[in-house]
């Protein structure tokens, strides 16, 4: 399968806590266990000042982290965080945001995960490091 086939086949399966915010996977390159992800992020998910909220920062890291450590080896059933660890930087206003995902390493039950999301004024807003057990499909 292309790049383009695999990119369209992820964005299918995205989950409707990625969809909701307009994210879809924009780029992957599986050997580098790289992400990068868009989103239009809109009012509905801002506290005050149109400030994306925190919570939905980390969503975003998330899905990027998980889906560079999921291009990186097929047999991955599952990734549960153990841990997920979050710098704010600069405010994430709605509108269009990118998350970039990068594998540290992958071990074999453990992912060690980096993300930085980018602001639509073209900052580092948000910075993660994450933890996650490899769940593996069975031979």
């Amino acid at each position: 399968m292309d790049k383009a086939a695999r990119i369209a086949q992820i964005n299918e399966l995205l989950p409707p806590c990625i969809k909701v915010l307009n994210g879809q996977v924009a780029d992957i390159n599986p050997e580098a266990g790289e992400c990068e992800m868009h989103f239009e992020v809109s009012e509905q998910f801002c506290h005050s000042v149109n400030v994306v909220q925190g919570g939905n920062v980390t969503v975003m890291l998330d899905a990027a982290m998980a889906n560079a450590a999921f291009m990186m080896a097929s047999d991955i059933a599952a990734l549960p965080s153990l841990e997920i660890k979050v710098s704010f930087l600069a405010p994430t206003l709605a509108g269009p945001v990118k998350a970039f995902g990068k594998v540290v390493k992958l071990g074999g039950s453990t992912a060690f995960l980096e993300g930085t999301l980018i602001n639509g004024a073209g900052e580092v807003s948000a910075r993660s490091t994450s933890t996650a057990k490899l769940v593996r499909r069975k031979a």
